[in-house]
């Protein structure tokens, strides 16, 4: 969880040096050496935040005169904050509704990775909870119906210890994502409201009754890939058969996670692509450099941070519309 509140602190720092500096492309420019020289801002889904500091950090490696800031916030800030021009992308962990594009936004798929379920690894019943996992329908009667209460409810016992059930309070694509897999919208969604990824996984952890959900990448430590303390995956029963066969069984690391995520064996939603967006196709020269290197040498830093690159179809279709512009 180190890695986490470490994350938070260095998106107040960027947050704080982007009210600073505007967080806009003036100035961006190529020297007359070839060399780039300029700033760039990104903002929003934490579900992105620990990839895009990686790539910000090997971008300004690779080209010195450029200074990246990075902030999380959630998805809705993100977008709200690239429309505005305030940022130069905005990171978003959903699809580009209609009426965003309308306005301007283009999104270029950049990785990929998944929401799951999270509870608390020292509740009483966890093997039994393991053993049995959870389906779509048992989810969509905890967050949106509101008529499973209990931990019997979920397994099919007498067991009346109440579920406490938690979700986001920020406009963000985690709660979108999941809400998706019902088809509803995060404003269905019920439970305590909790503010941003790692403040959901905390709530969890602290709460040994509590269930919730959380961007993979919040749910494990990102340099073991182990599950991070006290947390546990809830195991989707995709099969919907009562209990957790060999092939659903992948959550122990973030490794196994992400290739059950690439073989298509974890629902989809809450698997999802992950964008960088833009307020409309970008010209500016630091821009589309840090664009096409997200797109190319970028997507080799995915899976070790434990992400998925985006597919070479979706990644010529980026540097195609990049291109013609």
């Amino acid at each position: 969880m180190k890695r986490i509140l470490n994350y938070v602190v260095i998106a107040a720092v960027a947050a704080a040096s982007l009210n600073s500096c505007g967080g806009s492309t003036s100035g961006n420019k190529v020297t007359k050496d070839g060399k780039l020289k300029g700033e760039l801002s990104l903002s929003g889904a934490f579900a992105l935040y620990p990839l895009a500091v990686v790539w910000a950090e090997e971008f300004q490696q690779l080209n010195p005169g450029v200074k990246v800031d990075v902030s999380a916030g959630g998805a809705g800030k993100g977008m709200t904050d690239v429309l505005a021009g305030v940022v130069d992308f905005g990171m978003v962990s959903r699809e580009v509704y209609p009426q965003e594009q309308e306005k301007g936004a283009v999104g270029f798929p950049s990785a990929k990775d998944a929401v799951v379920p999270t509870i608390n690894a020292n509740n009483p019943i966890i093997s039994k909870i393991l053993e049995h996992g959870i389906t779509k329908e048992i989810a969509r009667r905890i967050w949106i119906d509101g008529d499973v209460k209990t931990w019997g409810d979920v397994l099919g016992t007498d067991d009346e210890t109440p579920i406490h059930i938690y979700t986001r309070s920020d406009a963000c694509g985690a709660a979108e994502t999941f809400a998706n897999w019902f088809g509803a919208k995060q404003e269905d969604l019920g439970g305590t409201a909790v503010f941003g990824d790692p403040g959901l996984a905390a709530a969890i952890q602290k709460d040994i009754y509590g269930i919730g959900f959380n961007n993979i990448g919040y749910a494990y430590d990102n340099d073991t890939h182990n599950l991070n303390a006290d947390l546990q995956i809830f195991p989707v029963d995709t099969d919907e058969n009562g209990s957790i066969s060999d092939d659903e069984q992948f959550y122990n690391l973030k490794d196994n996670v992400t290739k059950a995520i690439a073989e298509g064996r974890y629902p989809s939603p809450p698997a999802r692509d992950l964008y960088l967006v833009t307020k409309g196709v970008p010209t500016d020269p630091v821009v589309k450099a840090f664009l096409k290197y997200v797109l190319t040498d970028g997507q080799k830093k995915n899976e070790p941070v434990g992400y998925i690159e985006i597919t070479q179809e979706k990644i010529q279709k980026a540097l195609n519309l990049l291109e013609n512009k």
